[in-house]
Formats: C-alpha cells, sequence, structure tokens
C-alpha cells in the first residue's frame, strides 16, 4: 500500500505491517483513504479528527444544495379574470422565490367536453408568465386534468 505520513509527506510503498508499525509509533490511526486505487492510499492520522472534518465537508455540501420546491396552482375552464390575475400573481411570486410552479387546469363533470378552453388557459397563463419563467414541461393531459410546469429562469433569482 501507498502510505501517507501524518504531516502529508509520502513514504512510498510499504507492507501492511510496516504501515501499522509506522502509525503505532506516531501514536495514531492508520485509515485507508483511496481504497480503489493501485496500490491503495493510506495515511497516518488521528481517526477522531479525521471523522470531524469529513462530517464537516458532508455538512458544508448539504447547506450548499438548492432544494427546489413545487408549488401548485389550480384553476378551472371558468375561472374568472380577476381570479386568473390574482393566481398568476402568486404564480410570480413564487418563480421569484425560486421555486417551480405546477399550473393545473381541473375539469369537473360536462367540463371535460371543452378541453381547449382549459389549453387556451394555460397558454394564457405560460404567456402571462413568460419574462420571468421558462416552460419545463409542455401542457399534458393526465385523467381529469391538464397541467404545465413553469421554472424560474437561470439568472433572474431575486431572494
Amino acid at each position: 500500500m501507498r502510505l501517507i505520513g501524518p504531516n502529508g509527506e509520502q513514504l512510498g510503498v510499504v507492507s501492511v505491517k510496516e504501515a501499522l508499525k509506522k502509525a503505532e509509533e506516531a501514536q495514531m490511526d492508520l485509515v485507508e483513504i483511496a481504497p480503489q486505487a493501485t496500490p491503495p492510499v493510506c495515511k497516518v492520522i488521528d481517526y477522531g479528527k479525521f471523522a470531524y472534518e469529513q462530517q464537516k465537508r458532508e455538512k458544508l455540501q448539504k447547506k450548499k444544495q438548492q432544494v427546489s420546491v413545487l408549488k401548485e396552482i389550480r384553476l378551472h375552464p371558468n375561472t374568472d379574470t380577476h381570479d386568473f390575475d390574482f393566481k398568476a400573481r402568486h404564480a410570480v411570486n413564487f418563480i421569484e422565490d425560486g421555486d417551480k410552479v405546477k399550473v393545473s387546469v381541473i375539469f369537473k363533470g360536462r367540463e371535460l367536453a371543452y378541453t381547449e378552453i382549459g389549453e387556451a388557459l394555460l397558454r394564457r397563463f405560460i404567456e402571462r408568465l413568460e419574462d420571468v419563467a421558462k416552460v419545463e414541461q409542455e401542457p399534458k393531459f393526465e385523467g381529469r386534468a391538464m397541467h404545465t410546469i413553469l421554472a424560474p429562469q437561470k439568472g433572474k433569482k431575486k431572494k
């Protein structure tokens, strides 16, 4: 195995016994850093400190991850203009916060015969939000509802 000393110096390729002996001399632990490498890489370090540093790195990576939330706005084919404007303003706020928005048109009873009205409503919604959002999923009909998903445009996030 390739051995790295406690101060980061290369100690060369040594046997397992020799590596354990050097770790014991330094009163530290022998930790395998890269098991898939040929030969495997081991380091003489304090394992408690190593585990703490690794935990810190993972926590920092988790912190930097961006969580995407999907908000839903529901409409009906006979949604009035005031309600439409109100829901569009809410959608703009969601998009500006960095969330995705799923816009659904729900059909009840005989409304199912007029799916083109629902599609026109979705197209109007997309048109209203085109300056702040991009279409991630085109309008699609599933069961008794028609959906589209809008996502924030890159570089337009305001927080």
